[in-house]
């Protein structure tokens, strides 16, 4: 097999990041059987979203590439890194001064995410987590955390959710019984979002739920015994 040039390979590796339960290996062996070899800038820009799905799903035993538990968008996206034309990094939202106490009763927020702002990735391949803090009529981007060391970590599910220990909650695409379980056990409620979503349309959405928070939250929001009870016995 030739070797792949450094682009080539750069952009492969970012593809296949996106693409749950597809690992570079397998990600070749559709590649090289969908558009030949040798791989190069070429035949990496002749991959369609439509080519890379059913390969995908002929893994799987689906052959029409339409059951294969991967979003179309991260297979969009999966093909826009192929083709070069997506680097990951032109649009991440600027980070914002923050110092303890400048959102009063407010909580972390995790989002999964594969580009700039959007929330759009899974727990176990997201490229990185971006991370807010929130109160009920305010919100703040206080870090980038990029997840690529998880990739060399003997337990990557355990190094993803050590990563955003200081998060009282993520929002995900989607999680493994396994992975959530880890998440869970460092107190951080993990939920679900399986559409593509801005993570700022998410965040205002979420904002509402402060006006009658759950348990769990009113806890993390450093509410008193004595107000959770109020806050339950008025709902």
């Amino acid at each position: 097999m030739n070797q792949l040039s450094r682009e080539v390979a750069l952009r492969i590796a970012l593809a296949a990041r996106v693409l749950p339960g597809v690992d570079v290996p397998k990600l070749l062996g559709i590649l090289h059987e969908k558009v030949g070899s040798p791989l190069n800038d070429e035949k990496l820009k002749a991959i369609t979203v439509t080519n890379l799905k059913t390969g995908i799903g002929s893994l799987d035993g689906e052959e029409d590439g339409e059951d294969i538990g991967i979003g179309l968008e991260n297979i969009k996206l999966a093909v826009r890194y192929l083709w070069g034309e997506e680097q990951g990094d032109e649009d991440l939202p600027e980070i914002q001064p923050y110092k303890d106490g400048d959102l009063p009763e407010s909580i972390r927020i995790a989002v999964a995410s594969n580009s700039g702002s959007l929330l759009n990735g899974h727990f176990g391949s997201c490229i990185r987590f971006l991370v807010y803090q929130l109160s009920r009529h305010d919100y703040r981007l206080i870090d980038i955390r990029s997840t690529i060391e998880a990739d060399s970590a003997e337990d990557r599910n355990l190094f993803r959710a050590n990563l955003i220990e200081d998060c009282h909650v993520l929002f995900v695409q989607s999680i493994g019984g396994p992975a959530a379980a880890k998440v869970i056990r460092a107190d951080i409620y993990p939920i679900k979002v399986p559409e593509v979503i801005d993570a700022i349309d998410k965040l205002t959405e979420f904002q509402q739920v402060f006006d009658s928070a759950p348990p769990w939250m009113a806890k993390a929001l450093g509410r008193s015994a004595e107000q959770r009870k109020r806050f339950a016995a008025h709902d």
